[in-house]
């Protein structure tokens, strides 16, 4: 599974859970850590845990698994590292504190609805 069907299932899993406000930034040119995040927020530390399990099992399903997982048991920003994708699932008030876009704004936002 590369990179581009990865963030596309990550994104389509996530939205299928009600996330909010799904991106995604390509970082490939800009960063080695990997070539894409895709960022979203849930309304609930329990949405936020519902949203990174479904990422967590579709990816699954495809033979895709977390290399490692950070910060589930507070779920105020749940990080799943797929290598090539990274996929940052946020509380609100989180996303807005570390603000990610802000940080990582030289990457290029992706139109994943458009591509899915």
């Amino acid at each position: 599974m590369d990179a581009k069907q990865k963030y596309l299932l990550a994104a389509k899993a996530l939205d299928d859970k009600k996330a909010t406000d799904i991106k995604v930034l390509k970082i490939a040119k800009i960063s080695t850590l990997g070539d894409y995040f895709v960022l979203c927020e849930g309304g609930s530390t329990t949405q936020v845990k519902a949203l990174a399990d479904n990422v967590e099992f579709l990816l699954k399903q495809q033979g895709a698994e977390p290399l490692r997982v950070e910060g589930y048991q507070s779920a105020n920003w749940i990080l799943l590292d797929y290598g090539d994708v990274m996929v940052h699932v946020f509380l609100h008030e989180t996303r807005e504190f570390y603000d990610l876009e802000r940080l990582w704004a030289d990457g290029e936002l992706v139109d994943w609805e458009s591509e899915a």
